[in-house]
């Protein structure tokens, strides 16, 4: 059995963090909000166990190669430090080893970026075998190209953030246990990779019609899980909530059973590293037949969350699958945040908590599953093609001509695509 690497927790105390957000030019092109992605780090900050302190922030062309943000700034982020007794600086960007060794001599202070705080936060997160080997996989992946910028960070008493999951012992000079502890967590989630795909199999043999929920994090997947279909499921109003995805079974107003599958919540930046460690379980949302996208209709920033969304989707292949918006706490929302929803067919504006709006759910699941009408002429002695009728679809109608039977039948879309060529012959010209 491989050593795991742990970490000695005995001192913890507070974490007080100041907040560093640097605003480039690179930054401007890429049309990112700084005020909505620094909101977005003190709840990262704070759901991480933080307390947050102050922010600090600066504008600069590009960003300074040895300290990220310039020296005067650090001179200055020095002096806020002090005033608010802060024992770490967080910054809302990815550094380099460099940098952060270069902060740590100026600041000495434990110096912790956006990619390292939401590693940390699934560290807390994770609660089974997977989540737990995938998570760690990622903090070690991150943190093995940086180990000459942990020195400080890695020695420093009272754990915290930046500390859980791998742990610290001897991270600085033992790279290659490291490598050896990666290769064996890989080995390990090649494992139950293939176990996963196995049960996939199974799910396509039995005909298992399969529904994700995805969503930016905290937008109420899980607590759209837990009322549609009374799912024993963690639900907390903080970001990555739940971690580990939970499939359960939902019943459509025909009495037809899907699978609905919850996901882990995307975020702006999610770290490569995390994406790339949870891709078994997010490739999940690959192997539905249906995608809800639930999105926080409250949110000012609701657009661009959307757009993260679909990037993420089309980074995993899954971009072209049939998807239906729901645009989840509407009752938060004000009249002309309302207004601004689209609607028609393919979107709907829910509360989690109307029973109205989850019954229109299961309605909008099973129209957007089923397909056409067809009519059928099956003969006497096709008993087995009338069984087959019945698994792809509904049967609305039944006439006799001669000894053959017309069926009208309106089809369940990805049934019919599964086994519908069987009936080709027998489908009836609708001229």
């Amino acid at each position: 059995m491989a050593n795991s690497i742990t970490f000695d927790t005995e001192a913890e105390i507070q974490d007080r963090a100041v907040l560093v957000s640097l605003v480039t030019d690179e930054v401007k092109r890429k049309g990112i909000d700084p005020d909505h992605s620094l909101h977005e780090l003190i709840q990262l900050a704070e759901t991480a166990g933080v307390e947050v302190v102050d922010s600090l922030r600066q504008n600069l062309a590009k960003k300074d190669p040895k300290f990220f943000i310039g020296k005067g700034k650090v001179e200055e982020l020095r002096m806020i430090m002090e005033e608010n007794e802060a024992n770490t600086a967080i910054f809302d960007h990815e550094l380099s080893g460099a940098q952060v060794r270069h902060l740590e001599e100026m600041l000495d202070a434990k110096i912790i970026d956006r990619t390292q705080l939401i590693l940390d936060i699934f560290a807390q997160r994770a609660n089974t075998r997977e989540g737990i080997i995938q998570v760690e996989l990622a903090q070690l992946t991150y943190l093995l190209p940086r180990l000459s910028g942990q020195g400080q960070n890695l020695s420093r008493l009272g754990g915290g953030i930046g500390t859980r999951g791998p742990g610290e012992s001897k991270l600085e000079t033992d790279r290659r246990h490291i490598r050896g502890r990666v290769d064996d967590l890989k080995h390990q989630l090649d494992e139950i990779t293939r176990h996963r795909k196995l049960y996939r199999e199974r799910r396509k043999k039995s005909e298992v019609v399969q529904v994700a929920l995805v969503g930016y994090t905290n937008a109420g997947k899980s607590t759209l899980l837990k009322q549609l279909t009374d799912a024993d499921v963690y639900i907390q109003d903080q970001l990555f909530a739940t971690l580990d995805p939970t499939s359960r079974v939902l019943e459509l107003p025909t009495g037809k059973e899907v699978v609905l599958t919850d996901t882990v919540g995307f975020i702006q930046n999610l770290p490569h590293d995390l994406i790339a460690a949870f891709r078994s379980t997010l490739e999940e949302v690959n192997e539905a037949t249906l995608i809800l996208h639930v999105v926080d209709a409250s949110s000012e920033m609701r657009e661009d969350q959307m757009a993260v969304v679909q990037s993420i989707l089309v980074e995993l292949g899954a971009s072209n699958k049939p998807q239906i918006v729901l645009y989840n706490k509407k009752d938060a929302c004000t009249p002309e945040q309302l207004q601004m929803l689209n609607s028609g067919e393919g979107y709907l504006k829910i509360s989690a908590f109307d029973e109205a709006d989850l019954l229109a759910i299961r309605d909008a699941i099973q129209t957007t599953l089923k397909g056409d009408t067809l009519t059928f002429r099956i003969p006497a002695n096709r008993g087995d093609l009338v069984s087959l009728l019945y698994r792809v679809g509904e049967i609305t109608n039944q006439e006799f001509d001669g000894s053959d039977s017309l069926y009208t039948v309106l089809l369940h879309k990805a049934d019919y695509e599964k086994e519908g060529y069987l009936l080709q012959e027998y489908t009836e010209s609708l001229e």
